[in-house]
C-alpha cells in the first residue's frame, strides 16, 4: 500500500533537525512545522541556538542531521532562495549606496512582489524622505527599518525574522506586527526569534522553546 502525499503540507517542516559546533550540540533533534497563515515564535536564552536555527533553515549553516522540507519537498538551495526571506542581526546593505539604491539592487538580485515598489516600501516603514540617504548615514533603527522595507518587497512566502524588534521604538514594534499580520493574511508564514513573549506579533502562533545544551 502506497501512502498518498499530503494535499496541504506545511509550508515548512523540520524533522529531527540537529546542529553541533566543534562536536558540542547546539540544538536538536527538533521537530516542528509552520503552516501558511501562522507564525512560529522561537524563544530561548542567549546561547540557546535561536539565531543558529534560523541560519540553518536559511541554508547559511549546514545541519548535522535531520531534514528540512518546504511544501512537502526536501529543501534544496534553489527552493530556499525562492521561498525564504531572512532578516538577521546585520543589515547587509552597501554602505555607500542610498536607501533606495540598496533596495533596487536587492530587488534586482532577489526579485520583488509585483504589487510593491521600493519607494512604496520605504514609505510604509517610515523612511519617506530618506530615499537618497546613504546607508552608512542611517541610525541603527533606520537601518532596521530599511531591512524591513526589503522584507516587505520580497516575494518569499516564508519570513525568518531574527529578533526583529531589536533597535526599534514602540512605533517600530507595531510596524513589525502589522507587517507580519499582513504577510500571514496573504498566505505567508513567519519564524520569529525573541527573548520574551512580550514581543510577539498578535497572530496565530505556535511556540518553540530552545534550551541551552547541557
Amino acid at each position: 500500500m502506497t501512502s498518498t502525499p499530503d494535499p496541504h503540507p506545511p509550508l515548512l517542516q523540520s524533522r529531527a533537525l540537529r546542529f553541533a559546533r566543534n562536536d558540542e550540540p547546539v540544538f536538536g533533534p527538533l521537530d516542528f512545522a509552520v503552516d501558511a497563515g501562522e507564525a512560529l515564535l522561537v524563544q530561548g536564552d542567549n546561547g540557546a541556538g535561536k539565531t543558529t536555527l534560523l541560519r540553518v533553515l536559511a541554508g547559511l549553516l549546514p545541519a548535522d542531521g535531520g531534514r528540512i522540507e518546504l511544501d512537502g519537498r526536501p529543501a534544496d538551495a534553489a527552493h530556499r532562495a525562492r521561498a525564504m526571506a531572512y532578516l538577521g542581526h546585520l543589515p547587509g546593505f552597501k554602505a555607500d549606496l542610498s536607501a533606495l539604491e540598496n533596495l533596487n539592487f536587492l530587488c534586482g538580485l532577489q526579485g520583488r512582489r509585483p504589487s510593491q515598489s521600493p519607494e512604496h516600501a520605504l514609505a510604509i516603514v517610515g523612511l519617506a524622505g530618506y530615499e537618497d540617504a546613504l546607508a552608512r548615514q542611517l541610525s541603527a533603527g533606520q537601518k532596521k527599518r530599511l531591512s524591513l522595507a526589503r522584507l516587505w518587497t520580497s516575494p518569499a512566502p516564508l519570513w525568518l525574522l531574527d529578533e526583529p524588534y531589536a533597535n526599534l521604538d514602540l512605533d517600530g514594534i507595531e510596524l513589525v506586527n502589522r507587517m507580519v499580520q499582513a504577510h500571514l493574511r496573504d498566505g505567508g508564514a513567519a519564524l520569529v526569534t525573541t527573548h520574551g513573549a512580550y514581543a510577539a506579533p498578535p497572530v496565530r502562533t505556535r511556540m518553540l522553546v530552545l534550551e541551552k545544551a547541557a
